[in-house]
C-alpha cells in the first residue's frame, strides 16, 4: 500500500501533526473526480437559479396560509381562511379535480400590485354543500306555527317586551305569533297565539309561570332547559330590530335537513358539480365550517414556493374535469 503525505497546516503551527492519508488497497479501481467539471456545472447551476429570481413577481410571505394547513388546528385555519380569502376568490377558484370521491381539490391564482399567489386548497365536497344548504334553510324558511286553544299571556320584562314588539316578524319566522293588548300593564301586553310546531322537535315557551310544550319526539340537540322563545328574544337583544336568529334547536333541525340532503362522500362528481360546490361557498356568512363543526377546506400549496423550491413548473394542461 502507498501513502501520500498531507500538507502541513496552513495555520503555520509547527505542533499540529501532519496526516497520513491512505489510498485504496488491492485490485480495486480509485474513483474518479473531476473537479473542474464539478466546478463548472455549479457555476452554470448558480448562474440559472439568479436569473429566475431576478425575473420572478415578489410572492407573498408562506406564513400567510401556513395556518390554514392540513395540520393547523381549526381555529387558527379558519381565522386564516378568513383573512385571506374573500368571498369573490371562490368565483375565481379553478377546480382541479375530485379526490378520493370525498373533496375537490381547487386552484386560486391572483396578481395584483403586491405579486402573485397561486394556492392549493382542498374542500370537503359534503362538509361544504351541507353548510351551503344549512345557511340557505337558516335565510328562507319559516316554520310552521300551531294555534294555541286559549291564548296564552307572555309574562316578559320591559326590555324583552320592547325587543318583542320590535321583532314581531323575526318571531313569526321562528313560528312564534303574538298579540299586543294595548291596554293591559307593560310586561303583560303581549298574548302568545301560536307556537312552532314539528314533528321531530319540542319546542318551549319563555315564561315565569308557563311552559306549553307539544310532547313530540325530541331532537338531541343541547339542555332541554333550553326555552327557546327566551333564547331567541336573548339573541335579538344587542341586534338591529329585524335580524333573523334562530334558537338551538331550530339550529340543530335545519343541520339535519341540510345533512340529509347533501352530496355525500363517496359521490363521484363531474367538473361542473364541483364548481357549483366552490361558487356556493363564496355566497354564504361563514364558509369554514359546516353546522357541526367540520372543516370545509384547507390550504394544501403554495405553488409559487414549490415550483421555485423544485425548479420547475406543473404541467396543468394534465388535469381536466369531465
Amino acid at each position: 500500500s502507498s501513502s501520500v503525505v498531507a500538507p502541513s497546516s496552513p495555520l503555520g503551527l509547527s505542533a499540529v501533526r501532519t496526516e497520513v492519508v491512505r489510498t485504496v488497497v488491492g485490485d480495486t479501481p480509485p474513483l474518479a473526480f473531476d473537479l473542474e467539471r464539478t466546478t463548472n456545472a455549479w457555476s452554470v447551476y448558480l448562474q440559472r437559479r439568479s436569473i429566475i429570481t431576478s425575473h420572478a413577481l415578489p410572492i407573498r410571505p408562506s406564513s400567510d396560509l401556513e395556518l390554514a394547513d392540513l395540520k393547523a388546528d381549526d381555529e387558527n385555519a379558519t381565522a386564516a381562511l378568513a383573512r385571506v380569502l374573500s368571498k369573490a376568490d371562490f368565483s375565481s377558484m379553478d377546480v382541479v379535480g375530485q379526490f378520493n370521491r370525498g373533496f375537490i381539490v381547487a386552484r386560486l391564482r391572483k396578481i395584483n400590485t403586491e405579486g402573485s399567489t397561486d394556492d392549493l386548497f382542498i374542500v370537503d365536497q359534503h362538509a361544504s354543500d351541507e353548510k351551503y344548504n344549512f345557511e340557505t334553510l337558516q335565510a328562507t324558511s319559516r316554520l310552521e306555527s300551531q294555534r294555541l286553544f286559549a291564548p296564552r299571556v307572555l309574562e316578559l320584562t320591559a326590555a324583552d317586551e320592547l325587543v318583542a314588539l320590535e321583532n314581531m316578524e323575526v318571531l313569526q319566522q321562528n313560528g312564534f305569533e303574538v298579540a299586543l293588548e294595548e291596554d293591559q300593564p307593560a310586561g303583560r301586553r303581549l298574548k302568545l297565539m301560536a307556537q312552532p310546531v314539528n314533528k321531530n322537535t319540542e319546542f318551549d315557551i319563555q315564561g315565569k309561570k308557563i311552559s306549553v310544550r307539544y310532547h313530540t319526539r325530541a331532537l338531541t340537540c343541547g339542555s332541554s332547559e333550553t326555552l327557546d322563545l327566551e333564547e331567541i328574544l336573548h339573541l335579538l337583544r344587542d341586534r338591529p330590530s329585524g335580524t333573523l336568529v334562530r334558537s338551538t334547536k331550530t339550529r340543530a333541525m335545519f343541520a339535519m335537513r341540510a345533512c340529509r340532503k347533501s352530496i355525500m362522500v363517496g359521490d363521484s362528481l363531474n367538473g361542473k358539480q364541483m364548481t357549483a360546490i366552490i361558487r356556493h361557498m363564496g355566497t354564504i356568512e361563514q364558509p369554514w365550517n359546516c353546522p357541526h363543526g367540520r372543516p370545509t377546506m384547507r390550504h394544501l400549496s403554495d405553488l409559487e414556493v414549490q415550483e421555485r423550491r423544485e425548479g420547475g413548473t406543473v404541467n396543468w394542461a394534465m388535469f381536466t374535469s369531465r
